[in-house]
């Protein structure tokens, strides 16, 4: 089963609303915001780290990147890097390499949230694919996915 159609039965039996939208197959997170018109800040992008051995799944607005001093620093852990896509695509069975959806709780995967997203009623993110993103409330989202809430990303100038 596809992720979207994964999420789409773990959204309704937990009584969300969402939308889904189409757009151009793009492969960036800013590319996806501009597609749909929206503000980098509410398009939530999945970024995988690896702290020694386990995977972590960091969410940050599109316009954002992980600032790796304070992501160590909050998780008292001197090795942490980024995940390569060769590492963690084997974790997403049913998703298009780069376009994992910020569930990590559906994958038993850790999952930090950076406060900005916080701020957002609405956020928007990856389906699965290149071609496909969903859009919910954050508050349902943080119900669901019940992540790590922290400050370690920084907006790109």
């Amino acid at each position: 089963m596809a992720v979207l159609e994964r999420l789409d039965v773990y959204l309704k039996q937990n009584k969300i609303d969402y939308k889904t939208f189409k757009h151009p197959e793009v492969y960036t997170a800013q590319e996806i915001a501009a597609a749909l018109h929206v503000p980098g800040k509410e398009l939530a992008k999945v970024v995988m780290v690896k702290a020694k051995e386990r995977f972590i799944m960091t969410v940050i607005p599109a316009s954002w990147r992980v600032d790796f001093s304070k992501l160590k620093d909050m998780l008292k852990e001197k090795d942490i890097r980024l995940a390569t896509e060769d590492e963690f695509k084997a974790l997403f069975p049913d998703c298009e390499a780069g376009a994992e959806p910020p569930f990590g709780n559906l994958y038993n995967i850790e999952t930090i949230v950076d406060m900005s997203i916080t701020d957002d009623e609405h956020i928007f993110f990856n389906a699965g694919n290149h071609y496909e993103t969903i859009e919910m409330n954050y508050k349902d989202f943080a119900s669901l996915v019940r992540p790590k809430v922290a400050d370690f990303a920084v907006h790109l100038h």
